[in-house]
């Protein structure tokens, strides 16, 4: 280990008040000040943080086998190394999946025509751009945000998956510490604006474009057909334009793309329970501070609860939505246990993001659907 310069790394003073120092040392890039820490750990990072921050660090405290402390510093990173090869691969492989998935499913294209033509794959296009697009946007929000307040985010990584949509979402890590609660709140509000507005574009182009026609093949067809009602969001929105969402003509159907904006309602939802990591939980952990952690406690048991409504009260099966809210009821529970970020500064919001945050979960609760999906029967 190398001793430290003065004049480049942080002041060791900024521990003098918290922590009783024995030695400072350089591991690498990280700096380590042996010691003991004289106020409970939460007390000592909110105290002697905003140096480290200003000197370009961020620090956690550690404990060694002697029992001494240890306050690590790292160097804040928010560069990307080289080329995000992962992130890129995904992104292409998820452009694959919602092209096979769009072709075969939304603009019934048979998988023989395919394999004559693959060029044929190209006429679902639009419906891989909307899908993508509406995706893409909300995490870029969230990703311009973390940027915006200098916490260490990455680049957005896109799940390809198969039917309906062909991908589950996609996710970014943050591997920074949060500053403050506004820095929290705005990361975590970031996501669904962006998203939203990328929605309401996606959902109007789609509304104004022409239906297709849905081939003989497909209506002669007999078997289950799944159903995906409208969000109140789509229907105030095709009311606003004036342009319909379904027609009398069986044999007509809507553009898939209006598909996106169905998934960026839907995701929206999900995206805004008040959990753990979710958006809606930081958005409500910024707001409520503590006390999120117990509105958080009620989302598994009201999902749950919720299933159990859609089944046995009013007769749905379980891939009628019920399974759906079942398993993100599971889900959410083990998010929750998890539990949100936690900022080092933990003053109160403003009032003028709070009532943003309430916005936020207003236009979040237009996308709600009690039952998003059923399955209906053709023959």
């Amino acid at each position: 280990m190398e001793s430290l310069d003065p004049a480049v790394d942080p002041p060791v003073d900024a521990l003098q008040s918290v922590f009783h120092l024995y030695e400072t040392q350089r591991d690498g890039d990280r700096i380590l000040y042996y010691g003991e820490s004289l106020v409970p750990e939460q007390m000592l990072i909110r105290e002697a943080w905003p140096a480290f921050r200003e000197a370009g660090y961020e620090i956690e405290v550690a404990s060694t086998e002697t029992r001494e402390d240890v306050v690590v510093a790292r160097p804040i990173d928010t560069s990307i190394d080289g080329i995000p090869w992962k992130n890129m691969l995904l992104f292409l492989a998820t452009i694959v999946s919602t092209l096979l998935v769009g072709a075969i499913t939304w603009y019934y294209i048979p998988p023989s025509d395919l394999l004559a033509n693959p060029l044929t794959i190209l006429q679902a296009l639009p419906f891989t751009a909307a899908i993508l697009g509406v995706l893409a946007t909300h995490e870029l929000g969230h990703y311009v945000m973390g940027r915006y307040h200098g916490v260490n985010v990455s680049l957005p990584y896109v799940i390809p998956f198969i039917f309906p949509f062909g991908t589950l979402g996609a996710i970014i890590r943050m591997r920074g510490q949060m500053p403050d609660r506004r820095a929290l709140f705005d990361i975590g509000v970031a996501g669904p604006l962006a998203g939203l507005t990328a929605t309401v574009i996606v959902t109007v182009i789609g509304l104004t474009q022409s239906p297709i026609q849905i081939p003989a093949r497909a209506m002669e067809q007999s078997g289950q057909m799944i159903i995906f009602n409208n969000p109140p969001l789509l229907d105030i929105i095709a009311t606003v334009i004036g342009e319909p969402t379904a027609y009398n003509d069986p044999r007509m159907s809507v553009s898939p793309i209006i598909i996106g904006g169905w998934v960026g309602m839907f995701f929206t939802v999900l995206n805004l329970l008040p959990v753990g990591q979710l958006d809606g939980g930081h958005i409500l952990r910024a707001m409520l501070g503590t006390t999120q952690e117990r509105v958080a406690a009620l989302v598994p048991v009201s999902l749950i609860a919720l299933s159990a409504y859609l089944h046995y009260g009013l007769g749905y099966a379980f891939n009628e939505s019920v399974g759906l809210w079942a398993f993100w009821g599971v889900l959410s529970a083990f998010v929750a246990f998890k539990g949100p970020a936690n900022p080092i500064d933990d003053a109160p919001l403003g009032i003028p993001r709070v009532l943003l945050g309430v916005l936020t979960f207003a236009l979040g609760a237009l996308c709600f659907l009690l039952v998003p999906i059923e399955v209906a029967t053709v023959s």
